[in-house]
């Protein structure tokens, strides 16, 4: 997927900017949502990263009802060209990695349900972490934490248990043409896979190709191996037809333009043998993000949503993020010719 203009990939902006929940049922919100990509359009980004939040009932059919509202609502408001992918994670009910079979069952309904929400979205790619639920760790039958040794080998169980659930997903997904992107996360958020080279030995237990990865720097710069094993992964899930998805993401989840991101390192790798769309991921300072991620930055007000004051919006910071992404692929294109 390549911008037209730049001959430069799309580049998407994830909703976590604004929410957690598009809340698709609030004909007022819904509103709020188009506001917000017609204003950020302007920017140039192509696409919209939407989070899926689980329902407050399992109501599977509602919530494709409303989904898909909200994407005759986008097209008939003249957003009919904007892509979406979605952001889905597992959770402490809905666990492709739970020990109980009934429980599994229930994870693999709920994950399918999700598949069925991106395709009515128009979405090809599914992402975000589906092997252990977001944020859950382990703990002993006597509440004690479970860290290091332990907890790998408690996982490789738990791994185990998830990859035919995957499997199974994958190839219900592929008949949706969705991809499945994992997402490896940062042990400071989440228990497991931290690492990419955890996910590449899950995946090798996934007969599915349409499972596969997306790379996020903020996760990569964190629990990553380096730069030189970093290039390797790549091109191994690059040929294996792994590599689904990538995002851009300061280790901080803040504002991209003024962070510490190893962007050639990181991109150079990756835009050698992938074409699909960049997202770029910034957690604003909502409440949903506070405590879990204890931000102690100020919040990027919200156009629409929040007073306005003297601090940057978070219209302003997407237009910097942007900015900074082109910039730095335009540094590659540029190496990359003269190495010619």
């Amino acid at each position: 997927m390549m911008n037209n203009e730049s001959n430069l990939p799309d580049i998407y902006l994830s909703f976590f900017m604004f929410t957690t929940n598009m809340k698709p049922n609030d004909l007022d919100y819904r509103q709020i949502i188009i506001q917000h990509i017609k204003c950020l359009q302007n920017y140039g980004y192509t696409g919209f990263e939407f989070p899926i939040a689980p329902g407050e009932t399992p109501d599977y059919d509602k919530d494709l009802a409303d989904y898909t509202n909200l994407r005759s609502d986008m097209n008939e408001q003249g957003l009919a060209d904007i892509k979406i992918t979605t952001n889905v994670g597992a959770t402490k009910t809905f666990d492709p990695s739970s020990p109980y079979p009934e429980q599994r069952k229930k994870a693999l309904e709920y994950l399918k349900s999700r598949v069925d929400i991106t395709a009515a979205l128009g979405g090809k790619i599914m992402m975000g972490p589906i092997i252990i639920p977001y944020g859950v760790f382990p703990t002993t039958d006597f509440n004690t934490p479970i860290w290091s040794d332990e907890l790998q080998e408690h996982l490789k169980i738990r791994y185990a248990n998830a990859q035919p659930i995957l499997n199974e997903l994958g190839e219900y997904a592929m008949c949706k043409n969705v991809k499945l992107a994992i997402e490896p996360i940062t042990h400071w958020e989440t228990p497991g896979p931290n690492k990419l080279s955890q996910l590449i030995e899950f995946l090798d237990g996934v007969e599915s190709k349409q499972v596969g990865v997306v790379i996020d720097s903020a996760h990569e710069t964190l629990d990553g191996d380096g730069p030189e094993i970093f290039k390797t992964q790549v091109e191994t899930l690059a040929q294996q037809g792994r590599l689904h998805y990538i995002q851009i993401s300061p280790p901080d989840r803040g504002a991209v333009h003024t962070s510490w991101l190893p962007w050639q390192s990181f991109l150079e790798p990756v835009l050698d043998v992938y074409h699909g769309p960049i997202a770029i991921e910034i957690f604003n300072a909502i409440p949903d993000f506070i405590n879990s991620l204890r931000l102690t930055r100020r919040k990027f007000w919200i156009p629409g949503e929040d007073a306005e004051n003297e601090h940057p919006s978070a219209y302003k910071i997407a237009e910097f993020a942007i900015e900074a992404t082109r910039t730095e692929l335009n540094k590659l294109s540029i190496n990359n010719k003269n190495k010619c």
